[in-house]
């Protein structure tokens, strides 16, 4: 099975946006999206590459595995 690795934000944005969630607000370096059915926001910083722990943190918030993750990464 492949590994999570580090992307671009803006890769990662456009997975965040894919699985339904909008984006709030800026503040700083970190872009805020949000879903209906969440607890807490999304937080995506603005990094050249985002490094694997923040990909995962924000997974779990979204209630996606890893398996899928990559699986909807492979049809951007």
């Amino acid at each position: 099975m492949p590994r999570i690795t580090p992307i671009s934000w803006k890769k990662f944005e456009s997975f965040i946006l894919f699985v339904g969630c909008e984006f709030k607000r800026e503040q700083g370096d970190h872009r805020i999206y949000w879903r209906p059915d969440l607890n807490r926001p999304v937080v995506i910083p603005r990094y050249p590459q985002l490094p694997v722990f923040i990909i995962r943190n924000n997974l779990r918030v979204l209630g996606i595995s890893s398996k899928e993750y990559i699986e909807i990464l492979k049809q951007l």
